[in-house]
């Protein structure tokens, strides 16, 4: 405490501020407080910063991760709320300010308003679309069960199993289905099932995940985001059978199928032992069916093959007749076709003789010689041209070459490119020039130029 009367001294600011906090901490342990959200920040560390106000007057809040993790629903600027506090004061900025331990919702049915908020939200993402659903079984073999192993909803779920179809397995999750571990046993359970289908080590054809019923704070578990969403996104098809009938929760919304009771899962994913003894009556009276028109069938097939058959020893004395008849023609034609045969060879053997190759050889002989000497003629003729136009072009060359050029003092000047320089344009200065002469070459710099029209060198 600060005595009014103590005689006055000169304070720091930071004595001041912690002289303040320890007088408001001290004053108000916690208080309750009910106003409007508004400048709302979640921080990435997790902390939550906002402003609480009324028509006259506002005060700054913090709520750190520690807090707020407890908290069943994330609250947003425009929510009237009632927030539970401790009244501090921020002394870097010299601020009063409320450390916020619990908020909900301001007024009655606070979890109401929370369910209403949260069902919004995942409307509106579109996790309740009847387009992203599954099919459910409705005879599935084995199904998984995410509920209390002590609660009326296994009870349920096995009882009506065993009366419709014994021989469903059914693989238990057992879980707490109410409390503040509820939320998170309830979304491990729905990812463990959804590993162990994955890796094949239980593959399940459904699961029910739900509880008996109780009150509103009973069932809140399953109005969990975080549950929501995993629901959502299962590999599994999922039934929600939470509560009674006229229950509801967000889980129902999101699960591919809602079922009024646990019991009314387990009968909407199970076929009944009479109706699989009426399928199989229907399917051996189909099956008998099938069989009695087959059998009507081949034997009408045997009549008619039986009918076309005949006995072998005729159509063997029918091939043996044909066979005779085939050789006779076959002896007939061989004999003509060696006549003609013949005939054609007599005829080509007086073709031979008359045109025996002796005499073209001889005759192309003489030719070849022939034109052997034509062509020596005429390959030493074009030698002489070659050499005459050759020594001309030599010449020629001689005259008209750089060399001859060079040798009479000239120069042939070119960049390091190699490119001629035939203007002084060609050659800034400074820039180097190689110059061919009629004995080596010379490396220069260029130190000035001249044109025509200049006159004198630059």
């Amino acid at each position: 405490m600060i005595d009014i009367n103590e005689k006055s001294t000169t304070l720091s600011v930071s004595e001041l501020t912690q002289r303040a906090k320890s007088l408001l901490e001290g004053h108000f342990a916690h208080v309750d407080v009910e106003g409007e959200i508004s400048d709302f920040t979640a921080a990435s560390s997790g902390h939550w910063y906002f402003t609480l106000k009324d028509s006259e007057s506002q005060v700054r809040c913090a709520m750190f991760r520690s807090a707020n993790a407890k908290l069943r629903f994330k609250p947003s600027r425009g929510d009237r709320v009632q927030v539970r506090a401790r009244v501090s004061l921020y002394t870097n900025r010299g601020e009063f300010q409320l450390i916020a331990q619990h908020i909900q919702p301001a007024g009655d049915g606070a979890l109401q308003q929370a369910f209403d908020k949260l069902k919004a939200k995942l409307f509106e993402e579109g996790l309740f679309s009847v387009e992203r659903k599954q099919p459910i079984p409705n005879s599935a073999r084995r199904i998984g069960v995410i509920t209390s192993a002590s609660g009326a909803a296994l009870h349920d779920i096995l009882a009506v199993l065993e009366r419709r179809s014994p021989m469903t397995e059914v693989f238990l999750f057992p879980v707490a289905v109410q409390g503040s571990e509820a939320p998170g046993a309830l979304l491990q359970a729905v990812e463990q099932a959804n590993r162990l289908h994955r890796e094949q080590t239980l593959p399940l054809d459904v699961l029910i995940i739900g509880r008996g019923g109780g009150s509103a704070e009973d069932l809140w578990a399953f109005n969990d985001e975080a549950l929501a969403r995993a629901i959502a996104q299962s590999q599994l098809p999922i039934v929600s059978a939470v509560g009674h009938e006229v229950d509801f929760s967000i889980s129902d919304f999101v699960a591919d199928q809602r079922a009024a009771t646990p019991s009314a899962a387990a009968e909407l994913v199970s076929l009944d032992q009479s109706e699989w003894s009426q399928r199989l009556d229907d399917a051996q009276r189909i099956l008998q069916g099938l069989m009695a028109r087959r059998l009507s069938q081949e034997r009408a097939a045997l009549g008619h093959w039986q009918a076309r058959l005949r006995h072998p020893g005729t159509t063997l004395m029918q091939q043996r007749q044909l066979l005779d008849s085939r050789s006779q023609q076959l002896c007939l034609l061989i004999k003509n076709r060696l006549k003609i045969q013949r005939s054609t060879l007599t005829h080509l053997l007086n073709q031979l003789a008359s045109r025996h190759p002796r005499r073209g050889i001889e005759h192309q002989t003489v030719l070849l010689e022939q034109r052997k000497r034509e062509l020596q003629q005429l390959i030493k003729g074009n030698l002489r041209r070659f050499r005459t136009n050759l020594g001309q072009h030599e010449q020629l060359l001689r005259t008209l070459g750089p060399e001859n050029i060079l040798a009479r003092g000239y120069a042939l000047v070119t960049n390091p490119n190699g490119q001629i320089i035939r203007s002084a344009a060609q050659a800034p200065l400074q820039s180097e020039v190689r110059i061919r002469l009629s004995q080596g070459e010379v490396a220069a710099e260029v130190i000035a130029t001249s044109t025509p029209e200049d006159g004198a060198p630059n």
